[in-house]
This record gives structure tokens, sequence and C-alpha cells, in this order.
């Protein structure tokens, strides 16, 4: 304490103290009112319906009268249920197929359009603009183009030299891969800008050292770029995987689960039971169920990602 600070009175030098005391206090108390809305939305819109689906899951509940308390027998009549198994099932083929499809076409289309040409920013917003369209234009507009008889695909393919061109979404084998190439086609603009800002961090001058070492074009990316890129590919990859789990107005809108159950997967199957059926109880169980098998992949993908990064 200087001469000058022990010659004031002691009211006096508590004043600063009390003054940086009370200016924390209205720092914490602005920043909690900017994010007190946030967790108050969050809190009634988000988590509270959640606990709410968890004891519904453990409860018989057609919306009429009051929810019975079932235990495990919602979740025991799910491993015995043949619809919930056909939508689990059809859910994993989907996003086998979706989830490399979609990091193929959007990471290609992001090496494309990195380039420093004229007019990139038209086709970056091209590419884009699908995933801010309507789901009901986008189905509408694709069944009319996967027409078996009349649609422009199918006749593409006639040109071509295939006389029986698919069925597609009128048939139980290709509906499927054409739900995939509809949702990939919409979804690839969203995770090109992704890659596009991963590219963005990539440093030139490994690609400039890697080139005067005379490494290929192929090399280069193998070795530069998608080292680089591995957050970014596993970010992708994590919300990809969940999207496609999840996967539920494209289907709804295009195919409605058919032709029979082909198309059927959990989210829709969580929709009839619940909403079309109001078995509301059941519905919740499996909501339940499809929460924590979206966890556990999440997990293993965190755990293999630590793993390669180590």
């Amino acid at each position: 304490m200087t001469t000058t600070e022990a010659s004031r009175p002691p009211a006096e030098r508590k004043g600063p103290a009390r003054s940086r005391g009370s200016l924390r206090r209205r720092n914490a108390l602005i920043g909690w009112s900017f994010i007190l809305p946030n967790f108050v939305g969050f809190g009634f819109l988000t988590l509270l319906p959640v606990l709410i689906l968890f004891y519904m899951a453990f409860t018989n509940w057609n919306v009429f009268g009051k929810a019975d308390w079932v235990g495990l027998a919602n979740f025991q009549r799910l491993l015995g249920d043949g619809s919930f198994h056909v939508a689990f099932w059809n859910t994993l083929y989907y996003s086998v197929l979706h989830i490399p499809l979609t990091i193929v076409v959007s990471l290609g289309l992001a090496l494309l359009l990195n380039n420093k040409l004229r007019g990139i920013a038209f086709f970056r917003t091209a590419a884009f603009f699908p995933y801010i369209t309507s789901i009901v234009a986008i189905a509408v507009v694709w069944n009319l183009l996967f027409s078996p008889d009349y649609g422009p695909i199918n006749e593409i393919l006639r040109a071509v030299g295939i006389s029986q061109p698919p069925g597609w979404l009128t048939s139980s084998d290709w509906a499927m891969p054409a739900v995939v190439i509809v949702s990939t086609w919409r979804d690839m603009g969203y995770y090109m800008i992704l890659f596009l800002a991963g590219l963005q961090t990539v440093p030139r001058e490994l690609h400039e050292a890697a080139r005067v070492d005379g490494a290929s074009v192929w090399q280069r990316f193998v070795n530069v770029t998608l080292p680089s890129l591995r957050p970014t590919m596993f970010f992708v990859t994590v919300m990809l995987t969940i999207n496609s789990f999840k996967i539920f107005d494209l289907i709804l809108v295009m195919t409605d689960g058919g032709p029979g159950q082909s198309t059927l997967v959990l989210s829709q199957f969580i929709y009839k039971k619940g909403f079309e059926e109001s078995q509301f109880g059941y519905a919740s169980a499996a909501a339940v169920a499809l929460f924590f098998l979206c966890i556990l992949v999440t997990i293993g993908q965190f755990l293999w990602n630590k793993k390669r990064s180590a």
C-alpha cells in the first residue's frame, strides 16, 4: 500500500473495490440478460418436451384419458414389431448410401468451386440453392422426373440403350436409391459450404512444397488436402449421420413409406404410431430408441476420431 493510500480513511480505500465488484455484477447481469431468453426457450421448447417424451415412453397414452404406467412393455413390443424392424433396417440402408455419397459429391463440388474463376459466386449459389428450396416443391418435381413411363430420366436411359429402365418410386427395389439421389442433390450445397470453409484454411505453402517435390494432383489431395480437412470431415460426418437417421420430410412427401414398406424409416414409423394411430406412448418408446441409436453412433464416431488423432 502506498503512502497516499495509507493516509486515506478506510471508507475511501474500500471505494474502488466496491466499484469493481459493482461493475462485475452489472456485467454479469447484462450477460445473463442476453443468454437468458435462449435458456428459457431451450428449457420450455426442447428440454421439457424431451423429459416428457422419456416419461411417456413408459406409459400407454392415446391423448385422451390418463397415461397408464406400463414400464418396459413398449420397448418389449418394439423388439417383436416387424414394422419397427423394417424401419430400422431401412434407416440404416438409407444412411449407408446417403452419407458417403453426399460426402463425395459435396467435397468434389467444394474442390471445384474453390478455384478463383469468373462467376464462381454464381455457381456456389446455384449449388447451395436446393438446400433452401421447399421440400414439397423438390418432391413434386423429382416425382415427375422419376416417372417410369414419361419421366425425362427414363427417357434418357431408353435413349442410351436401356430398354427396361428402373421403376424408381414405383419399385420396392429402386424407391430408396431414388430418395437417396434426391436427398444427396438437396444436401450437397450445405456440406459443400462447410468443405469450402475447411479448404480456405489449408495453407497454400503445403501445396506449393508438394508440387515442387513432384507430387501429382492426386498425391497432393491425399497427403495434403485430406489430412488438413480432418476436423471438417469429422464434423460433416457426424452431422450427416444424425440427419440421415432423422430423415422424415422428404420420404413422407415423395413415397409416404412405400411402395409397401420399402422406404419406411424410423422417423416416419414414430409419426404413424403417434399421430395417425394415437399410440403416443409406443411412439415415444420408438423415439427414445432412435435417440439412443444416434447417441451411440455419435459417441462411436468421436472415439474413432480421437483414436485416429492420437
